[in-house]
């Protein structure tokens, strides 16, 4: 599961879409209709909010909202579409390390979208506001 503090824009099409889904699972687990994925660390920044069903709410409307524009369809009855959140902390250091991360799959996967963002500088999806710091002990190296 990555839910990612980069921006989705960046994403190539197997990203948002993965993105979507593993969102989609991150909700049924914060809504507790799921026994797997419960401790997993991408989970720990939605599950220290005060209101964690409407932060992957709204982390999901953003992916949403991209995919639209982009032309796809993905089904917006799924979410709280009208929802509203406090921004979640982040750091600079896990931004980067998550811009990095996304540079290589897309370099494997997809390398014209990777041409495409590669001299760009990362950009945080809207949920999160960065602060200084390193890349966060939960993430997976």
């Amino acid at each position: 599961m990555r839910l990612w503090t980069v921006h989705p824009r960046f994403l190539d099409a197997k990203g948002l879409t993965a993105a979507w889904r593993e969102g989609l699972l991150a909700r049924k687990v914060l809504r507790g209709q799921t026994r797997g994925y419960r401790n997993h660390p991408q989970l720990i920044r939605f599950a220290a909010h005060p209101e964690p069903l409407a932060a992957i709410d709204v982390y999901l409307i953003v992916i949403l909202k991209e995919s639209l524009r982009r032309g796809y369809r993905y089904d917006a009855s799924k979410i709280d579409a009208a929802a509203t959140a406090r921004p979640i902390e982040e750091t600079a250091g896990q931004l980067e390390y998550e811009w990095n991360h996304l540079l290589e799959k897309l370099q494997r996967r997809d390398p014209s979208r990777w041409r495409e963002v590669k001299d760009s500088r990362p950009e945080p999806h809207p949920l999160f506001v960065i602060g200084q710091g390193g890349v966060r002990d939960w993430e997976k190296r």
